[in-house]
This record gives C-alpha cells, sequence and structure tokens, in this order.
C-alpha cells in the first residue's frame, strides 16, 4: 500500500494542475484530444475525453495499472486462482460465459462439462415452459412467471429482462424481492394460480427475505392447487433436501458454483427467467456478448482496453481528483436499471476499507454510484451536477439506433432527440457558459440591463464537469452482454488496484445478524435489556402505535 500511496501521491500533483486549467482550453490546445483519449471494442466507444485528464497522467495511470499487476491478477482470475482469499474461492462467473481457460479446473475438477451441461438443462426448461410443453396442473401454459430471489438473485435478472424487452415473446415476467409484504401480494394480485410459474432463488435455500416470499407465494398456489402446487414450483439452489422438502421435483432444480458470486450470477441459471421471457437463443447471444468482451479484456493492450481505462478513469476520479460519487445515465430506457444494477456491482464488491494483507487501507476505494435514466434525469437532479457546488463525474451511455420500432410513431424522431440531447448534456458539463457570454445573448436577446446585471450570473454554467460517453450501435443481448461484462471487469481492476477482495461482502452480515435477534422482540413486544438507548426508545413507539 505504501507504493500505491506515493504513486497517488504523484498523480496528485499532476491532478492539481490539470484541475486550473479547464476543459475548454483543454480541447482548444489538442486537437487531437478525442483520438487520444477514446478507445474501442468492435462498435463500442468510449470517450473518456471529458475528464480532466490528458495524456501524461493517463501515461502515470498506466503505469499505476502495471506496478499494481493487473494483467497478471486478471490472468489468475481466468485460469481458476482462489481470489477470494476471505472465503477460499474461485472466481470464474467468466466460465458462464466460455470466457475463462476452456480448460479451467477448480479442485482438481474440470469446470466447463458440468457448466454445459447445467446450461443446457436450464435452457431446455425454459424453452418447455415457452412453449407449453411444461404446463400447469391444469393443463393451461403459463402466462406468468414470478421469480423470487433478493440481491443478485433478483438484480440482475431484473435488469436483463428489462434491457431486454423487445425480445420478450415468451410469458410476462414478474420479480419480488422486498420482505415488504407488499411486494409479493401486490405482484401476486393480478395473477392466475392455475397459469403462474414461481421460480424460487436461492443457493442455501435459507435466505431469509427469500423464504419469507416463498413462503407466501406458497400459501397462494396451494390455496388454488392444493398439493399440486409444487408443479408450479422452481427452484434455483443448491440444497436438494430443503427442496425436495417442498415437493419441487430434482428436475427443477437448477444449481450453481461456490465460485459464483450472487452479483455476478445472471449468467447462471439465476438467469432462468430471463430466458423464459426471450429464448434460449436471445440469452445465449447474451452470453456471446459478454465472452467477447471477456477477450477483449484479455487479449487488448493496456491502453487500449476499455475495462482497465474506464477503471483507471474511476481511480483518477476518486482517488487524484477527491470526487466520491458517480452518477450513472443511461440514456436508454430499456437500462432504466442498469444504475441499481451497477451500483451493487461496484458498491457491493469494493466498498471496503481492509487490504488483502489485512490491513486498514489509507486511500479511498469504492464510490458511491447512482443514476436514472435520461432525459429524465435532466429534469430533476442535472441542477445540482451543472450549478452545484460539488463536482459530480457522469457515466453517459447510449445507442447510435433505436431498439423500438413503430407502426404509428416515429421511433427513429424520438431517438434522435435523444441522441442530441445527451450529446449536449456532454458539452454544457465540459465547456459550460461563462457569464460574459450569458450577458451578451440577454442582451441580444433584447433583456434590460437591469435584467442583465440581475440574472446573468445566475444563468452562468461553470463547465469543467467531467464525463465519460459509451456510445453503442444498439442495445442487443449481444451488446448488453458486452457492456454488462465491461463493467464487472472495471470494477475487478479498480479492486485489483485498492488491493481489496472484490468478491466477498461481508458487510451485509452485521445487519442481518441484528435483524434476527430484534425480530423476536418485536413479535413479543419486549424490549431486549442488551440493546441501545435509541433502538430500545424507537421500539416503545413502534409498540405503542401497534397497540
Amino acid at each position: 500500500m505504501r507504493i500505491l500511496d506515493q504513486q497517488l501521491k504523484t498523480l496528485r500533483a499532476c491532478g492539481e494542475q490539470l484541475q486550473r486549467q479547464h476543459l475548454r482550453d483543454l480541447f482548444a490546445a489538442d486537437g487531437q484530444r478525442f483520438a487520444a483519449l477514446s478507445a474501442y471494442q468492435d462498435d463500442l466507444l468510449y470517450d473518456f475525453s471529458r475528464e480532466q485528464l490528458d495524456v501524461p497522467a493517463l501515461e502515470l495511470l498506466l503505469e499505476l495499472a502495471r506496478g499494481a499487476g493487473v494483467a497478471q491478477r486478471r490472468d489468475a482470475m481466468l485460469a481458476g486462482a482462489g481470489i477470494n482469499f476471505t472465503e477460499g474461492r474461485a472466481v470464474l462467473h467468466t466460465a458462464l460465459r466460455d470466457g475463462a481457460d476452456p480448460e479451467v479446473q477448480v479442485d482438481g475438477e474440470p469446470v466447463m462439462p458440468e457448466v454445459h451441461a447445467v446450461r443446457r438443462r436450464f435452457l431446455d426448461f425454459a424453452e418447455a415452459v415457452r412453449s407449453g410443453t411444461y404446463a400447469g396442473v391444469g393443463g393451461q401454459p403459463f402466462t406468468d412467471v414470478v421469480n423470487i430471489g433478493i440481491g443478485g438473485s433478483d438484480l440482475g435478472p431484473v435488469m436483463v429482462t428489462q434491457a431486454l424487452s423487445p425480445w420478450h415473446d415468451g410469458p410476462r415476467t414478474h420479480f419480488v424481492s422486498n420482505v415488504d409484504g407488499a411486494h409479493i401480494m401486490d405482484t401476486l394480485s393480478g395473477l392466475d394460480p392455475q397459469t403462474t410459474l414461481i421460480i424460487v432463488a436461492s443457493k442455501t435455500f435459507t435466505t431469509a427475505e427469500t423464504m419469507q416470499n416463498f413462503a407466501t407465494a406458497l400459501a397462494w398456489l396451494k390455496q388454488a392447487l392444493g398439493e399440486e402446487a409444487g408443479a408450479h414450483l422452481v427452484a434455483v439452489s443448491t440444497n436438494l433436501a430443503a427442496t425436495r422438502s417442498y415437493r419441487i421435483d430434482d428436475s427443477r432444480v437448477f444449481g450453481f458454483w461456490d465460485w459464483v458470486g450472487g452479483r455476478y450470477s445472471v449468467w447462471s441459471a439465476i438467469g432462468l427467467p430471463v430466458a423464459i421471457a426471450i429464448g434460449a437463443e436471445a440469452f445465449e447471444a447474451f452470453l456471446a456478448g459478454a465472452e467477447t468482451m471477456d477477450r477483449h479484456f484479455r487479449t487488448a493492450p493496456l491502453a487500449q482496453n476499455l475495462p482497465v481505462l474506464m477503471a483507471l478513469v474511476g481511480i483518477w476520479r476518486r482517488n487524484v481528483l477527491g470526487y466520491p460519487t458517480v452518477a450513472l445515465i443511461p440514456y436508454d430506457q430499456h437500462l432504466a436499471r442498469f444504475p441499481a444494477y451497477v451500483q451493487q456491482l461496484d458498491m457491493e464488491s469494493n466498498g471496503k476499507r481492509i487490504s488483502r494483507a489485512g490491513e486498514v487501507v489509507t486511500h479511498a476505494t469504492g464510490a458511491v454510484i447512482w443514476g436514472e435514466p435520461g432525459t429524465n434525469a435532466q429534469h430533476s437532479f442535472f441542477q445540482l451536477i451543472h450549478q452545484g457546488t460539488d463536482v459530480i463525474p457522469v457515466d453517459f451511455l447510449v445507442a447510435a439506433n433505436p431498439s423500438v420500432s413503430s407502426t404509428y410513431g416515429d421511433a427513429q424522431g424520438h431517438h434522435q432527440a435523444l441522441l442530441a440531447n445527451v450529446l449536449a448534456q456532454a458539452r454544457a458539463l465540459a465547456f459550460g457558459r461563462d457569464e460574459l457570454a450569458v450577458r451578451e445573448e440577454m442582451q441580444q436577446a433584447g433583456a434590460s440591463t437591469d435584467s442583465i446585471a440581475r440574472l446573468a450570473v445566475h444563468r452562468s454554467f461553470p463547465g469543467n464537469r467531467p464525463s465519460s460517453l459509451l456510445v453503442y450501435r444498439a442495445l442487443t443481448p449481444e451488446t448488453l452482454g458486452r457492456l454488462v461484462a465491461l463493467f464487472e471487469h472495471k470494477v475487478f481492476v479498480q479492486g485489483v488496484i485498492w488491493d481489496v477482495n472484490s468478491y466477498d461482502q461481508w458487510g451485509v452480515e452485521l445487519g442481518k445478524k441484528m435483524a434476527k435477534q430484534l425480530e423476536a422482540a418485536i413479535w413479543t413486544h419486549q424490549v431486549p435489556d442488551d440493546v441501545d438507548g435509541a433502538t430500545a426508545g424507537v421500539l416503545r413507539h413502534l409498540f405503542g402505535l401497534q397497540s
């Protein structure tokens, strides 16, 4: 860590100089700035020329990546090394899309034959549900599928299913995650148990929120179907004893492996609801897209490697310029849940304070990731991003072409307006509009001298707000696979440089343990002796409201 801290000190000196220069001046001084600070993977463009960065600074960042052993750690991950050292596990989600070493082994056993076998099983089952070959107890095809999971068993499938909605030609898909009963009950209230399939996604089949929602769904099914309800149940789990206890036949239980973390599991049988919605062919295109990004990550030189460059821009923002947060703004309504997905992927992976050596790190780690789709975001929080006192870097995503068509509307016209807006936002953030320009504009519009004096300062934009842009041909299953894998590998690279384990999540455990203890108190209306004064006070207030 001392070496990293020294390198960051050098980078910060460079960053301080660049922060004193406006992006307007950096572009004016270098006509090749876009070419020097952008990179491609096939049709996918990563434009980071509007960052407060220059080529010498990028070279220093690349030296940082080389010194941290990014390439060596990448190769170790793809070869099945146990890089999740706190849990003693390999990290091989890439194997699920054939992106790892084809000969990879875990504990001396080859991985790929079982990966292919499980994939074939769950994709065949998805096709059976879609075709009606596997139907409900009354012989009717399933019209609706409800996926019950939480965290990685929910966010990935939700995001991908919504993103690929133009490919939906299977049953309607619904997702339940929150233990708040409103979520499961509102979802089931409009469905017919005779034609509804329930997928329970929990590796251990013990996840508290998932099992509570499952209990409600099972009661709903049994009310209509009796003991035949089990035929409407599917599990994504490795706990066969538990699934059998609910009369879920082994043929409808699909497992995955300890070397697949929850937030990296959408490529596995966790993606079953996606496959039912869009079909096996489109799901395999999604996997194939991710594999192309895996190959790019594995083979492209660091200076042209999109995941590496994205990670280094993030390091620059977080550790050099001191920006703690990033707004992720897809100008693509189908990617409405992409910010939430990346939020978990990034913050659960790199929200760590302990190094691989077991020491508290002395540098900042994971950033706060948040966002909404454009153009909605422009009309809510972009005011703060443009004119607020904090600098918030923005990552934009946009397709060159629409993913929808219509016989009654102008889809291309909508999309051209969308493209104009995203480019305008990136320009406005970077270059702003100074007070002198505002005064001249107001004067030309006929504003009074008094109005100009009062309002010009309010209408000025400082600019020099960093942003990057990801541009792709169209949002297809293949493109989505590439985008998700791109962000996965970006997170990996940052974790290597920060020297943390990106693949555990101990931070979720303490709250779960405390919740179990407090639930008993809430049922009995007894304040435990060992709780703090604030918790005791709130409990007493709750008990009064419930009585």
